[in-house]
């Protein structure tokens, strides 16, 4: 059984971990949020990392950006593994993110679900055939209106896994009002849609002459993310310090 402390544990996604780690392969034994409501939970929950008493294996992170560079120090020095999973970090942290993986393993995913990690592969598949034939690529993602950032981390690994297939020849365009000019082939426009209580939901659309191709991701139920940052601290928790992604769960 691996020992866990969720760190955003009245956080939708916070909730939703506890929830499902009952009967799972982990055991939440401490939560940590700053926010302090009057649920009864099965384990103790702190306001703040160093007050934690309790022994753990692994921490799994569904804060914000403001409290990750606090989590990583606190993980350096309990050389406790930590599951990245929050989103919008600033270049600086994704730097301070890597030098804590030469100490700690450190598994950092922009969403935690199957279909997601299969989807970045298709859609290298995709573009490794459809660019040379003159397909122009977009990314359109929805979410509900309580996200913070924009695009999502989701979107932007897309966009990522596309360029790093295509050698890096792509530049993102987040904003066509700007200037009134032709779109360009070697950009990939990703737009963000903002309402209600969409879960999430990713399309990469692929445009060609008389033709579109698109293929779509669809959460139904923040149930997909949970039950991947579960996995994921369960695999975790075994490794030696580096830097996983969400392919390195599947693949064992």
């Amino acid at each position: 059984m691996t020992r866990v402390i969720m760190h955003g544990c009245n956080g939708r996604m916070g909730r939703m971990i506890a929830e499902l780690a009952s009967g799972s392969e982990v055991e939440i034994v401490a939560g940590v949020d700053s926010f302090q409501t009057d649920e009864k939970r099965t384990f103790p929950v702190y306001t703040a990392l160093p007050e934690v008493k309790e022994e753990a294996d692994c921490i799994i992170d569904f804060s914000t950006a403001g409290a990750v560079d606090g989590l990583l120090s606190w993980c350096r020095e309990k050389k406790l593994p930590v599951v990245l999973c929050t989103t919008g970090l600033s270049d600086a942290q994704l730097e301070d993110m890597k030098k804590t993986a030469e100490i700690v393993p450190v598994l950092k995913s922009a969403n935690m679900s199957l279909g997601i990690n299969l989807l970045l592969d298709l859609v290298q598949k995709a573009a490794k055939i459809l660019d040379p034939a003159g397909f122009d690529i977009e990314i359109l993602e929805k979410h509900h209106n309580q996200k913070l950032d924009a695009p999502s981390g989701t979107a932007l690994a897309i966009y990522d896994s596309i360029n790093d297939a295509m050698d890096g020849k792509y530049e993102s365009v987040f904003d066509r009002s700007r200037d009134r000019k032709k779109r360009d082939r070697k950009e990939i426009g990703i737009s963000a849609i903002r309402g209600g209580n969409i879960v999430g939901e990713h399309s990469v659309f692929f445009a060609g002459t008389d033709e579109v191709i698109e293929i779509r991701h669809t959460a139904t139920s923040r149930a997909v993310f949970a039950k991947g940052a579960i996995a994921a601290a369960a695999f975790l928790a075994q490794k030696e310090p580096g830097l996983y992604d969400m392919s390195d769960v599947i693949g064992e």
